[in-house]
């Protein structure tokens, strides 16, 4: 690695959800990392609050990968949900119809976002076998029971129910939002397997036909693919009760097992104050926000804040992200120009080495706890602050300070995805309609200099300024560049 910093797998600490606290992170594997993260419920497109929580699971995977890790990642789908049941019948297409519409969605919208790929997304529907098998392990043990063709668990029988939320038990009803059944032996008691309704999909189970419930999906999923203990599960800070407090009561009591090490929950994304969310009817998709604004543009700023924070969604702080990021690739493109294949051992070390080798440092201490993007981006525009003053003052462009600031910024932004992401085919599109957008203002405004309307010219010249565009008359006509 460049920057005289070894990275090392020492010292990373997890703030831990369970424990609510941060904690040394010791991975069962020493050599290996398990994740599992909460996919969307494909009934419909996803919001940029969705958008957040797989960002967050994705600069995990990046920086543990960075941390010299082998990852494994599952991200699952829920393609069976009353929502989804509810939203195909809205539509007129059936449930299955939806679910796959969506889910490619998920994919590709998730791909313009530069997320890559879980090493394996399952989805609910293939791995009902999975689900009876675990439901009729918890019957077995008596922690479950059977009423008309329905399964629900038993809540008293785990003692630790409530140990991931720290609710007490009088609160925990409020909280989960169960269906109020008067068969079920304790309100608080959730199903597992809910009996057919007609016109539902379903399928065949020792309890008669019907389908699994929510909770039980992402246990069975979970083992299934990482096995009966995992290092790290991560999802949306709204999961934490009731969805994963019952995938623990389940799991573990069904095992006997610690079911996932370190509970990671990502903060709601906000806008106007209030949470955005499908039921808040207040939420911004992410395809629209990315065919209005770069990816790395976005990524910036949903990282801009550390992941366990709120972060409000408004233009004003989007604008602050191309700002910052306008900044970041004229350093880089600038940095371009100097010799990158000087070699930087053995020579003596300059203030920009030693700032390179702070930044470095600064940035893997902000990764190292508990992930803080928030100051990892802020080592990274300093140490672009820095390289900027130099190439002011430098005229040699051999100077290795140059090589190495480069390849530093390189892997740190490349680690948040902030630059250089694999969505380059979507970037050049945006970058070609700018481009074409500014040369009509061009034609338009050559047309009002012809006509010496000087009002119309001076316009579109000082509002593009505004936008960071810079024009120049020449002889052979108007010019223009980004400026920071």
């Amino acid at each position: 690695m460049s920057g005289g910093v070894q990275i090392t797998k020492m010292g990373m600490k997890i703030y831990n959800s369970l424990s609510r606290q941060l904690e040394d992170f010791v991975p069962l594997n020493p050599e290996q990392v398990s994740i599992y993260s909460c996919g969307p419920t494909v009934y419909d497109y996803i919001h940029m609050g969705n958008a957040r929580t797989a960002l967050v699971t994705d600069i995990i995977r990046r920086y543990l990968m960075y941390k010299g890790y082998n990852v494994k990642l599952v991200q699952n789908l829920t393609d069976i949900d009353d929502k989804i049941i509810n939203r195909a019948a809205e539509l007129g297409v059936s449930a299955k119809q939806l679910a796959s519409e969506n889910g490619e969605a998920f994919f590709q919208d998730s791909q313009r976002l530069g997320i890559h790929p879980a090493d394996v997304h399952p989805k609910a529907t293939e791995h009902i076998p999975e689900m009876i098998d675990l439901i009729q392990t918890l019957l077995d043990k008596g922690a479950a029971y059977v009423i008309d063709g329905s399964v629900y668990y038993r809540v008293n029988q785990f003692a630790e129910y409530g140990k991931l939320s720290n609710r007490k038990p009088e609160d925990l009803l409020a909280g989960a939002r169960v269906e109020v059944d008067e068969r079920k032996e304790d309100p608080r008691d959730f199903d597992m397997w809910k009996a057919a309704k007609p016109g539902e999909p379903s399928w065949e189970s020792p309890w008669g036909k019907g389908r699994p419930g929510w909770h039980i999906e992402c246990s069975a999923m979970a083992m299934k693919h990482l096995g009966e203990t995992i290092d790290i599960h991560a999802g949306g800070e709204d999961l934490q009760f009731p969805h994963h407090e019952n995938e623990i009561a389940q799991s573990e009591l069904a095992t006997g097992a610690t079911f996932a090490r370190y509970w990671m929950h990502i903060a709601f994304l906000k806008i106007d104050g209030t949470r955005m969310g499908k039921s808040e009817q207040n939420f911004i998709l992410l395809r629209d926000a990315l065919d209005n604004y770069p990816t790395e543009v976005i990524r910036h700023f949903l990282i801009s804040a550390h992941y366990r924070h709120p972060l409000d969604y408004n233009q004003e702080s989007l604008t602050k992200s191309a700002g910052a990021l306008r900044r970041l690739n004229n350093c880089l493109d600038a940095l371009k120009e100097y010799d990158q294949s000087v070699e930087t051992n053995g020579t003596t070390a300059t203030p920009l080495q030693h700032t390179v080798q702070e930044m470095k440092a600064q940035f893997t201490q902000a990764m190292d706890t508990d992930f803080n993007t928030a100051q990892a981006l802020g080592a990274i525009f300093t140490l672009v602050g820095e390289v900027n003053k130099s190439l002011t003052n430098v005229g040699e462009k051999t100077d290795p300070a140059f090589a190495q600031a480069y390849q530093t910024l390189l892997e740190t932004c490349q680690v948040l995805g902030i630059y250089g992401t694999d969505t380059q085919e979507s970037d050049d599109h945006n970058v070609e309609q700018r481009d074409q957008l500014v040369q009509l203002l061009l034609e338009i405004r050559q047309d009002a200099r012809e006509r010496k309307d000087w009002e119309t010219s001076d316009k579109i010249r000082d509002r593009l300024k505004e936008l960071n565009i810079e024009i120049k008359d020449t002889r052979e006509g108007a010019t223009w560049k980004i400026v920071a």
